[in-house]
């Protein structure tokens, strides 16, 4: 780790009702926005509302413009749509969704399961997608997808990374996030590719998306976190994963994260008992489990006081 002090506030996005939600089987539009009720109020400042994709391939997101329609219920909150091609960021802005999430993969073979481009061409595709969230009066977040590692390609080259980090940050990108698409890294890895990214990106924000697959998720984000990174994505109850990445599970849970946050004194602005009770809502409406182990343990910070002998 490179020393540098702790940030004082992290802002948390709330992926659950898009990554969440996009490998279960779908819920009605009404228990959506429960579910949307419920995270709205725990304060979460930011929240990835849906995906503009084909419904049949995520059929969980065919109501995207439905769940679209109803966000002005919420002015405070910051709201996203995730995008994978020109023709999305169109639909979203119709819907009137003008801050976007613009996933590219940087493993080749990922790229074409998940958007059935090359990276090349969703590159080449990302200044369309720049153009149309700015013409709109919005921002585009690029999302790089299997930063680290990829299900079929194996490691990623970092310098794969970078290339689209550059370009897309000369295009006009707001704002970039590393995606842990397979939850495969470690701590010393994600800095060391947020170290890259800045340093082709000077002046754009660097978020981190991670997933716990295999355990780490939560050490990973402690590590971007004393890397200097204040933006990161989580999902209630810690739902996810990828269609389209073999093997992938679920985002880190946002229970959690703010659990780690709040433990070492850095604001988030939301609060942990409304973030338990989403997931605990969350938990009900897909009808299994969670990984949530913060809502298993019964989701409340540890008691302060005196210590006895």
């Amino acid at each position: 780790m490179n020393g540098q002090a702790l940030p004082a506030a992290v802002s948390i996005r709330e992926v659950g009702l898009r990554d969440g939600l996009q490998i279960e089987e779908p819920i009605p539009f009404e228990s959506k926005l429960l579910l949307l009720e419920a995270i709205v109020a725990t304060g979460v400042p930011r929240v990835e509302a849906t995906a503009f994709v084909s419904p049949r391939a995520v059929p969980s997101m065919a109501d995207a413009e439905q769940v679209a329609g109803a966000l002005g219920r919420w002015p405070k909150v910051a709201f996203s749509g995730l995008v994978a091609s020109p023709n999305g960021a169109r639909r979203a802005v119709a819907a009137g969704v003008v801050d976007l999430e613009y996933v590219i993969s940087a493993a080749p073979s990922h790229s074409l399961a998940n958007v059935r481009m090359t990276t090349e061409a969703a590159v080449t595709a990302a200044e369309e997608v720049i153009r149309v969230a700015h013409e709109a009066g919005g921002r585009c977040e690029v999302i790089i997808a299997t930063a680290w590692d990829c299900p079929f390609d194996g490691r990623t080259d970092p310098a794969r990374v970078t290339d689209i980090a550059r370009r897309t940050a000369e295009m006009g990108a707001d704002q970039l996030c590393l995606g842990d698409t397979i939850g495969t890294t470690s701590p010393l890895r994600v800095v060391d590719l947020v170290e890259r990214v800045r340093a082709v990106a000077p002046g754009l924000s660097v978020g981190a998306h991670f997933h716990n697959t295999r355990g780490t998720g939560i050490a990973n984000a402690l590590a971007a976190v004393q890397a200097g990174v204040t933006q990161l994505d989580a999902s209630v109850g810690g739902l996810g994963g990828c269609p389209f990445a073999p093997g992938a599970t679920g985002n880190i849970a946002t229970e959690e994260l703010l659990y780690l946050l709040q433990e070492m004194g850095i604001v988030t602005g939301m609060d942990l008992d409304a973030t338990v009770t989403a997931a605990a809502l969350a938990q009900e409406l897909v009808g299994h489990p969670v990984p949530s182990s913060l809502l298993k343990a019964g989701g409340r910070s540890v008691p302060r006081g005196p210590i006895e002998s």
